[in-house]
């Protein structure tokens, strides 16, 4: 399977990748979208994810690479793999701001589900997205993601509660 465009490649994150995926998970303009809390996380704690999603079978993670500059732009995750049940939460970062809105976490998103439904078989994946993020859920019904359910005011941000939107794609529908 080829895990790239012309524009980007997904590839298994290496050691040198702990010190920009710290950046990226300190900056609270990536993360307040996407990671339930705020809080600062240490080297040592980029360190220890590194090790546990290198040797993880229940995870498959990968960089975002721009093939051009060879430089990392994001993260994405297929995460809690259940084999037996075919399914997979789906999470995705564009950590490097200056590549947000130019459909850079699209191609990856649609690498990623080929990886899921065509590699790996999945019959459904998953996904939680924030309700105040608008961009985003568009984004998710436009590459196929129908609408699950809510978890109601799971979420505190900017003084007030919000929802946790679920989404979720069956392999039928992929397929189309």
């Amino acid at each position: 399977m080829l895990f790239e465009t012309d524009r980007i490649k997904l590839r298994k994150m290496k050691r040198e990748d702990i010190e920009v995926y710290n950046r990226w998970s300190n900056d609270e303009g990536v993360v307040r979208n996407t990671y339930p809390n705020l809080d600062r996380y240490s080297m040592e704690d980029t360190e220890k994810f590194y090790n546990k999603v290198n040797n993880s079978s229940s995870s498959k993670t990968y960089i975002i690479e721009d093939v051009k500059k060879q430089k990392s732009i994001g993260i994405t995750t297929l995460l809690n793999i259940d084999f037996y049940n075919r399914n997979a939460e789906f999470i995705i970062d564009i950590g490097e701001k200056e590549y947000w809105g130019k459909g850079y976490g699209k191609e990856a998103m649609v690498l990623m589900l080929q990886l899921a439904f065509l590699e790996l078989n999945l019959n459904r994946v998953y996904l939680r997205v924030f309700s105040f993020n608008e961009r985003a859920i568009k984004l998710y019904e436009k590459i196929g993601f129908l609408y699950e359910g809510r978890l109601r005011e799971a979420i505190f941000r900017d003084g007030k509660w919000h929802d946790i939107v679920n989404m979720g794609m069956l392999q039928r529908e992929y397929l189309g």
